[in-house]
């Protein structure tokens, strides 16, 4: 009877074992939701964009309707700038820092935007370099940006602004009147035409 019993314990047990892997290996090999839909809290699930380049980023919705920080930074005199300085049109902004290797992959075609939409939009970067202006003016001349305004937080103010929970690089565009459209977190390639149409969603009315 006890040797019965023991049987029935170490089959139970090996059941037990191989029902937890099981579960493990559909955990780690089943589809997963599709993002951009709703999770059913309201708040869009983030949505995957990918770059010909193979970087990848997150498009975030969820602080729609957020003002913009009013933490100042340094422009190339060393004088104290806000974001509601650049009211009246959309503003994309970029937080950023020459140590970071995918905002320096995607500062060239930041810049050739800053271009194409300067008379649509605002697109401010702002290093969060230490070291202030020094690492930005060199990285901008090595790499020949000319559209773009080196303006700095040494202080990291900007950052501090988002709790200090903001990764690099993070772009957020606001629309004219200083409220949050979209966030995206991680490099991209800003001269792609899908990359280029989310800045449409500065107005309202394109939102989804």
């Amino acid at each position: 009877m006890l040797l019965e019993f023991d049987m029935r314990f170490v089959i139970a047990l090996i059941l037990l074992v191989l029902a937890g892997c099981d579960k493990e290996s559909q955990a780690e090999g089943q589809a997963q939701p599709a993002l951009g839909v709703n999770s059913g809290t309201g708040v869009q699930d983030d949505i995957m964009l990918k770059s010909a380049n193979g970087s990848r980023a997150a498009l975030s919705y969820k602080n729609v309707g957020q003002k913009a920080p009013t933490a100042p930074f340094a422009d190339t005199n060393g004088q104290d700038v806000t974001l509601a300085d650049f009211a009246g049109k959309p503003l994309l902004l970029n937080i950023w820092a020459t140590w970071c290797a995918p905002c320096k992959a995607e500062m060239p075609t930041l810049d050739a935007l800053a271009k194409l939409e300067k008379d649509r939009m605002n697109v401010v970067v702002v290093s969060q370099d230490l070291e202030g202006s020094a690492p930005v003016l060199a990285f901008f001349k090595e790499t020949g940006v000319k559209n773009l305004v080196p303006y700095t937080d040494a202080d990291n103010a900007i950052l501090a602004a988002f709790n200090n929970a903001i990764a690099l690089p993070t772009t957020i565009l606001y629309d004219s009147e200083g409220q949050e459209v979209w966030r995206i977190v991680g490099g991209v390639e800003w001269n792609e035409a899908d990359k280029v149409k989310l800045l449409r969603a500065a107005d309202w009315s394109e939102r989804p």
